[in-house]
């Protein structure tokens, strides 16, 4: 098959204090899977959205086949077959309408008609997705679906019309091992098949191992290093160059001395039915993990404790207190926080400040008589920036022009400055590099010594293994088993983590 070349010579862009890409050159042809790795802020996302048209101030060039394109909006790019599926895929659907109108929404909007031939719609929708074996029903409205569905709904779009560019910002990272294996599949057949060229990035650098068949580094907005994946390739040859420093992979679980009780829940229900009879308790300086694959009720056990979701029965208990929460305003009164999966829908305020953000749990601490003293919300919000290493030109910076990385540490560094009693961490570490990564790790210790309780909800077992004192495995919104973490395995979590059940339960 014909290949076709997309690339970029000496591309730069500038954001508000922020020098984004610096020169930078990268290609990739049809017919191959090309990862672009890099550590949080390194200037992926920035690179991606210059080729998918959403960057239009940049300098330098853009040229497919040689031939140089003018990129400055989505419709360009789309037009030249450049298609990019974002992280967060519920901001790129429309929950209340049906999968086909979901795929063929592009076509929809863009086609100038008045009158719609819905029997077509439907039909053109199943004829894609089942060329690419997307077992889904076209009828059903995509807020029924499953994150890795709704994932699949926007593959499915992107490609209705001519693709032949295909980006993906951390695709696996709201995904199963099943989903991811169904992932790769697709993956696969659109290369072998379609002859397109899939643009991956992730973070899951043995995915990429995997999958790839090139790699593209970058590192403070600058490519830095491009090579071929070989059986000879490791994931810390990679590591190594996204740091641009030699990376210890595993992460040395400080020592923290742990008190008394402080925090339980007893027969917990809620959260319309994926919680189930939930019972467990969190020490004071403990870091407890909630373990399961993704579906077993992890988010939903959090959102129950938090007022989030409603609680159908049983009880919270803190420091031999029962507790009455049904919002999330009462479980901050109770000092209890929640460092939310969904960073930018649920964590952060997007389009407001480091600094607003940063004091938005707490502002109580920062008014004079009935006015915000700006000058103390900045000075708070420098504090963590230092403490937490948020990469940021000012605290002034809107939160949306900072990494994935950095917008999560800056959902931890809100709730730290509300001090309070019991952090509940839902998969912090969800779309943050590996340096990211062993920051939050520090923060989360940092909380514990404090004599804090901490909950840490993940199906990150390599991750549980190395932050926790003990956890307890989730399978269908049911405890399976307690665990001590000094003297269990991955693949002991694993057995209770598909529903076998223990004697504590």
């Amino acid at each position: 098959m014909e290949k076709i070349r997309l690339g970029t010579r000496n591309v730069s862009i500038e954001f508000p204090g922020v020098k984004a890409l610096t020169n930078v050159n990268f290609e990739v042809s049809t017919g191959e899977i090309h990862a672009l790795v890099g550590a949080n802020g390194a200037g992926k996302s920035t690179l991606m959205k210059v080729l998918a048209g959403a960057n239009p101030d940049y300098t330098g060039e853009v040229y497919l086949n040689d031939q140089v394109v003018d990129l400055r909006t989505t419709l360009a790019a789309k037009k030249l077959g450049i298609q990019i599926v974002y992280q967060e895929v519920d901001m790129a659907l429309i929950p209340t309408l049906s999968v086909a109108e979901n795929v063929m929404l592009n076509d929809t909007v863009m086609n100038g008609r008045y009158i719609m031939n819905w029997r077509s719609l439907y039909r053109r929708a199943a004829e894609v997705l089942q060329r690419l074996n997307i077992q889904v029903d076209t009828h059903k409205l995509v807020q029924d679906l499953s994150l890795a569905q709704k994932q699949m709904v926007l593959i499915a779009r992107a490609i209705v019309n001519e693709c032949n560019f295909l980006i993906l910002d951390e695709p696996t990272a709201p995904l199963s091992d099943t989903e991811t294996e169904e992932l790769f599949r697709l993956v696969k057949h659109l290369q072998a098949t379609e002859n397109i060229a899939i643009i991956f990035i992730s973070h899951r650098i043995n995915e990429i191992i995997r999958i790839c068949e090139r790699y593209t580094v970058m590192r403070n907005g600058m490519v830095v290093d491009t090579t071929d994946i070989t059986p000879q390739t490791t994931t810390k040859e990679i590591v190594d160059k996204m740091l641009g420093r030699s990376f210890e992979e595993n992460f040395p679980k400080e020592v923290v001395d742990i008190g008394e009780d402080l925090f339980s829940v007893e027969h917990l229900s809620g959260a319309d039915g994926k919680v189930n009879d939930v019972t467990f308790h969190v020490r004071k300086g403990e870091i407890v993990g909630i373990a399961g694959l993704v579906g077993a009720g992890k988010s939903e056990l959090c959102k129950t404790i938090f007022g989030a979701y409603e609680k159908t029965g049983g009880k919270v208990v803190m420091d031999g207190r029962e507790l009455k929460i049904s919002n999330p305003s009462q479980a901050l009164k109770n000092r209890i926080a929640l460092v939310p999966e969904e960073r930018r829908k649920e964590g952060v305020l997007v389009n407001e400040t480091v600094s607003f953000n940063v004091t938005a749990a707490s502002l109580d601490d920062y008014c004079t008589a009935s006015f915000l003293n700006k000058r103390k919300i900045d000075q708070a919000a420098q504090e963590y920036v230092e403490k937490l290493g948020i990469k940021t030109p000012s605290v002034r910076q809107l939160v949306r022009n900072l990494s994935g990385g950095n917008q999560q540490k800056v959902a931890v560094a809100k709730w730290m400055a509300a001090d309070c009693d019991l952090y509940i961490f839902d998969e912090p570490t969800k779309g943050v590099d590996v340096g990211a990564k062993q920051d939050i790790f520090h923060l989360i210790c940092e909380i514990a010594r404090r004599g804090n309780g901490v909950i840490y909800a993940s199906c990150e077992n390599s991750e549980l293994l190395s932050i926790t004192d003990r956890m307890y495995v989730l399978f269908d919104g049911q405890i399976m088993a307690e665990l001590e973490t000094a003297q269990t395995s991955e693949d002991e979590i694993m057995h209770y983590a598909v529903g076998n059940r223990a004697q504590y339960a």
